[in-house]
């Protein structure tokens, strides 16, 4: 008989070396430089790269001058940091042909953007929170982004002589009355050379990535493997694919588990709530499980573009109830409201958001680590104390 508790979540990362990672790497990189030289920069820099070339294009105002050779050499450096840096792979750091095309910001964005620091545009940003990992994410994108972050690792260090950068891995896992069960299936592609046998490739990643990041307690004889299901994966990176910054919304964020507004983040300053609105969303998720209010909770927030205010809270516990059973949906936004800064200056200055921080988290999600500043857990007593003394 079907289990009719049987639940099944899948989720998708990358390698540094996709097409759409190289892009959103580069856009970060930019962005830093920025952010070094003037913290209250405002970027918006996207970049498409296809074989051997790459577009830098966006809007940018600044008091600091950066030149387009600045801006080709930096290009450079981010390419062959992923390892694409070679006649090889199609697509060389080294020679590839950068054109540089920043302009100033839009005066009719900057003036919804300026001394009072209203939302850079409209739109909604989410953030989640579960505690079925040590990082408060759900375990099926924290086992994929571990498990590129593993690809690149043998890649970097020459275990193998055979990979190349471009990637991926899906992980799918079975729930059983919304606890993990097992892990499903695993599927990863990843960029080769011609010579080595599909064979060797196969029992490599079973050996050396599936089973050094995937606990041996969550595997079993139905557990199945898919690795290089085509058979072939020699082309890969902007040469088998075009790349652009901002195409891997979902792999930056929750694998699909939680809503998204649709904003990207990479190549953007703070300023801009796609970015720093979903920053503060996750901190202040992770920060309402860590303590203990609710064991999985989406939290959601709406802006109009030049309005500080956001014009809507929004709560999803997945059917979990709070810890404190008189609390209401109401009532916890109140308590978000009342514990956390909301307007965009409040976050950047909270979260201190205008520090060159962003390569750091291009590649294997923008949650989850636990050096970047949206992922503290300074809140949990507060929070505690609030809802502990609520109705008293």
């Amino acid at each position: 008989m079907e289990n009719l508790n049987k639940k099944l979540i899948t989720s998708e990362s990358v390698t540094e070396g996709h097409p759409d990672k190289v892009c959103d790497k580069i856009s970060d990189s930019i962005l830093d430089e920025y952010l070094k030289l003037d913290k209250n920069a405002h970027v918006a820099c996207e970049v498409c790269a296809t074989t051997n070339f790459v577009l830098v294009m966006g809007e940018v105002k600044t008091t600091c001058s950066i030149s387009k050779e600045r801006i080709v050499e930096i290009v450079r450096n981010a390419i062959n940091e992923i390892g694409y840096d070679s006649d090889d792979v199609y697509f060389n750091g080294n020679k590839v042909e950068v054109l540089v095309k920043l302009h100033e910001q839009s005066q009719d964005i900057d003036m919804g953007v300026g001394e009072d620091e209203g939302a850079g545009d409209q739109g909604m940003m989410f953030g989640l929170a579960s505690d079925e990992t040590n990082e408060y994410m759900p375990a099926s994108i924290m086992f994929s982004h571990l498990l590129t972050k593993r690809l690149m690792e043998v890649r970097k260090n020459k275990l193998v002589s055979y990979l190349r950068p471009d990637g991926k891995a899906q992980v799918t896992i079975e729930y059983q009355e919304n606890k993990i069960k097992r892990v499903e299936n695993v599927v990863v592609s990843t960029q080769h050379d011609e010579k080595v046998s599909l064979d060797e490739l196969r029992s490599f990643i079973i050996d050396e990535v599936i089973k050094k990041v995937i606990p041996e307690n969550l595997i079993d004889e139905n557990t199945e493997y898919f690795i290089n299901p085509t058979g072939r994966f020699c082309i890969g990176g902007p040469h088998g694919d075009s790349g652009l910054t901002g195409r891997k919304i979902v792999v930056d964020t929750y694998g699909g588990i939680a809503h998204h507004g649709g904003g990207a983040f990479s190549g953007k300053d703070p300023s801009k709530v796609d970015r720093s609105a979903a920053y503060m969303m996750r901190y202040i998720a992770k920060n309402l499980v860590a303590s203990g209010l609710v064991s999985k909770v989406e939290v959601g927030v709406s802006y109009a573009i030049g309005v500080s205010e956001p014009t809507s809270i929004m709560l999803d516990t997945f059917g979990n109830s709070f810890k404190k059973p008189n609390m209401t949906e109401a009532d916890v936004v109140q308590m978000i409201r009342d514990i956390f800064p909301l307007t965009p200056k409040g976050i950047i200055n909270h979260l201190d958001l205008r520090k060159p921080i962003y390569k750091e988290t291009t590649n294997y999600g923008h949650f989850g680590k636990e050096n970047l500043p949206w992922e503290r857990l300074d809140k949990v007593g507060e929070i505690k104390k609030y809802y502990e003394n609520f109705g008293k």
